[in-house]
């Protein structure tokens, strides 16, 4: 059955690998990305190939929260029904970490705004949607100071593991509020160390095939084996449904996150 997909971060990487797959398979794809001229390249060299689902653009930078209100808003303009999200775009280092705002880039793009993309997009998913959130391997402790700005973090590897257990936290604390009254959410780690742009970056390795990430990312947005893991997480490294962070499985922790999201959304998004 033929799918509509928003993939956020499509137009490289994982990414990209994953909307070439989903628009080969013959469904509609949602891209996005924050250059407009990348994003018009990708759309273009997709459009042009045969048997292909469709492809739509969407601008916008997910480190501007303000924008990320937008890009729901103009999706659910032009779409009544969004079958899978996949929140993919992510980043490790960046020359310029902090936002207007002075929040950490590492938390807004990578946990703050795929919350507020999906909470906004809600109810064009209803009871049979799937959101997918990229997590990973690197989970460190949760500071809610350093998620809402009020510290510094200096290391970068420190700030990503951190903005990848909130994801993670708030993935299934988001599930289980549901409660089978909205999208199946799983949070995956698409496999470590794979080649993507942040990962030459960021630790100066090739990496490895970043079809790995691709496929996983395929498979939980459409197989019908993850129709009951809600509030679940899987691990690529080892194939399969896993525990995460310790903190991602305790309920006090992980809603201390949800608050801790919400008022840094409340006091720059509106």
């Amino acid at each position: 059955m033929q799918k509509t997909i928003l993939i956020t971060g499509s137009t490289d990487g994982i990414g990209l690998e994953a909307t070439s797959m989903l628009v080969s398979q013959g469904h509609n794809v949602l891209l996005h990305g924050r250059n407009p001229a990348k994003l018009e390249e990708v759309a273009r060299t997709l459009s042009g190939r045969q048997n292909r689902g469709r492809v739509e653009s969407y601008v916008c930078d997910l480190s501007q929260l303000s924008e990320v209100v937008v890009l729901a808003n103009e999706v659910a303009e032009r779409h009544t029904k969004l079958d899978v999200l996949i929140n993919n775009a992510g980043v490790l280092k960046t020359s310029i970490p902090t936002t207007q705002e002075g929040l950490d880039v590492r938390f807004v793009v990578n946990a703050i705004a795929p919350y507020l993309l999906t909470k906004n997009l809600l109810p064009l998913m209803g009871t049979s949607g799937r959101v997918i959130n990229l997590s990973s391997a690197a989970q460190s402790p949760v500071d809610p100071e350093a998620l809402a700005g009020h510290i510094k973090l200096s290391d970068d590897l420190n700030a990503y593991a951190q903005s990848k257990l909130a994801i993670t936290m708030w993935s299934r604390s988001m599930a289980l509020s549901l409660k089978g009254t909205g999208p199946v959410i799983i949070a995956v780690n698409p496999g470590s160390l794979l080649g993507t742009k942040m990962v030459k970056e960021g630790f100066g390795i090739a990496g490895k095939d970043i079809r790995i990430g691709a496929e996983i990312l395929t498979r939980l947005a459409l197989s019908d084996d993850f129709d009951d893991a809600s509030g679940l997480y899987f691990d690529n490294d080892t194939g399969r449904l896993a525990s995460p962070h310790p903190d991602a499985l305790d309920p006090e922790k992980s809603q201390a996150i949800v608050h801790a999201i919400e008022a840094v959304i409340l006091a720059t998004a509106l």
